[in-house]
């Protein structure tokens, strides 16, 4: 059985060095870009904490299909990123929760200096029991954030519990592929006792169980390998690459957390996919 709590602490311990805000400031600066006065564009190099980037993120959004009306859910929500950009592109309301207490101190000052404060909101909260009532929400989507959780069925109920009947879910994360584990650390996990992989098709039975339609599976690896190849040679012309929220995060581990994960994809250890699915109903 596992220690929750003790398990809760070791995820957000993981994600939590330093005066983050402060870090990210530098690194506007160091780009050109003014802290005090940041863009969508400016930030989204950082606060887009997932493989691919702005590029994942924006696929997600077009699978949810949103509308101006829509109030969405994102599970995970890290520094805003992914909510912020969502608000600001279909003008609905986003409400993120995140486990990581700093994560969300961080995503509303950015959502403040960005002027989306009336529309985008962090809570603290674990995804296994979100303080929002039943039936809140319109739309969902968590990105890198299930491969944390051991309870998936716990997790599968709990997005059924706060979506509407009718409402669409995107998942985009790791499953387990073929061969060993991955190796450690990775962006996600320093070791494997907070590494939570699951293949595709326990996924798709979880969610069918807890109540969905699975619309969509889509292997997102070809993306990400070459994602990865565009990112390499950027750097070998000297230029930033289009991701930098790993080091931004983990500082002088990112390397090989980012090595690991990339060549864990390579070797089909794991594999990136996009999930789609819509609760019954």
């Amino acid at each position: 059985m596992y220690d929750v709590l003790a398990m809760s602490k070791d995820v957000t311990s993981h994600y939590t060095s330093g005066d983050l805000f402060d870090r990210l400031a530098a690194a506007l600066r160091d780009d050109g870009a003014d802290p005090d006065r940041p863009t969508i564009a400016a930030l989204a190099p950082y606060d887009q904490f997932h493989g691919r980037g702005l590029e994942a993120t924006e696929d997600v959004a077009n699978l949810l299909s949103l509308l101006a009306s829509d109030h969405v859910l994102d599970v995970g929500s890290g520094i805003g990123g992914p909510a912020r950009y969502v608000a600001d592109r279909f003008g609905c309301r986003v409400t993120g929760v995140d486990l990581t207490p700093v994560f969300c101190e961080v995503a509303r000052s950015l959502t403040t200096l960005l002027g989306l404060d009336d529309r985008v909101s962090f809570e603290v909260g674990d995804a296994l029991a979100m303080p929002f009532a039943d039936g809140t929400f319109d739309a969902a989507y968590t990105m890198n954030v299930s491969m944390n959780i051991a309870d998936k069925d716990g997790l599968y109920a709990e997005f059924a519990r706060v979506l509407k009947p009718g409402a669409r879910l995107v998942l985009s994360e790791f499953a387990r592929g073929d061969g060993p584990e991955p190796d450690y650390p990775l962006p996600w996990a320093q070791t494997a006792e907070t590494n939570f992989l699951t293949s595709v098709e326990a996924t798709r039975s979880g969610l069918e169980a807890a109540g969905f339609l699975i619309v969509q599976v889509r292997d997102t690896a070809a993306e990400s390998k070459d994602f990865g190849a565009r990112s390499k040679a950027l750097v070998e012309r000297g230029e930033k690459p289009p991701h930098r929220s790993v080091p931004l995060i983990h500082g002088e581990g990112a390397a090989v957390m980012m090595a690991n994960s990339s060549r864990a994809v390579a070797e089909g250890r794991t594999v990136p996919v996009e999930i789609l699915a819509r609760k019954r109903g």
